[in-house]
């Protein structure tokens, strides 16, 4: 069991600094410029949570197997597509909590802050992101809960190979098929303590960002 967990959480470290990028970055650009087809885009954004992983899976196999640039990368099969299963995956819980929080923020904090002439690096660094940190956080934890689990997209772009791309949940997936329940449900605990965790975080977050609204 060892060897698959490692493995899981060295993908949660490479992905999650690219929710934080990719999801943090779409959320923003999504909640504060308009352009056309933002709302398409956006639809587009949240498709991995209602279609099948399987279906997520064959396309991604599709789009990076016909590319000759990615094919030349090597990622299917390989560690690289497992970071890309969990990312895609958990990428639209990131951009819907990063859009909410930056909607959120309070715009006339931030012309005060332009006011006194201060660069939009000082303004979104110093006034928007701490204002949208709470909420960040939460579309994090919930993301990297995400990620965690991945299975479908997983299974389907980077397969199920024991000490390769093997992660936690398709090593249950493998205990289950040889019928052995004891390692199966011993692995299952880990994911269901790491959601607990996940949803306590959450809870802790918004309990603190009530309080931070009651005491203002």
């Amino acid at each position: 069991m060892l060897p698959p967990l490692l493995l899981s959480l060295k993908v949660l470290f490479f992905t999650v600094p690219l929710l934080i990028l990719l999801g943090g970055g779409a959320g923003w650009v999504l909640a504060r410029r308009d352009f056309f087809g933002k709302e398409a885009c956006s639809l587009l954004a949240q498709l991995p949570l209602i279609l099948p992983p399987s279906v997520m899976g064959f396309y991604l196999l599709f789009f990076i197997g016909r590319n000759p640039l990615l094919r030349e990368m090597d990622i299917l099969f390989s560690f690289p597509a497992l970071v890309v299963g969990a990312t895609v995956s958990a990428s639209p819980i990131m951009i819907q909590a990063a859009r909410a929080a930056f909607a959120s923020v309070d715009r006339e904090l931030e012309d005060a802050a332009r006011t006194l002439g201060k660069k939009e690096s000082t303004v979104f660094f110093t006034v928007t992101l701490p204002l949208a940190r709470r909420m960040l956080l939460v579309g994090l934890a919930l993301s990297a809960a995400r990620a965690l689990g991945d299975f479908g997209v997983s299974l389907m772009i980077a397969g199920n190979i024991p000490g390769r791309t093997q992660t936690l949940p398709l090593y249950i997936y493998n205990q289950v098929e040889t019928l052995n329940f004891a390692r199966a449900h011993g692995a299952a605990l880990l994911l269901v303590g790491a959601g607990l965790a996940s949803l306590y975080a959450v809870r802790m977050l918004e309990e603190g960002r009530k309080d931070h609204r009651a005491s203002c």
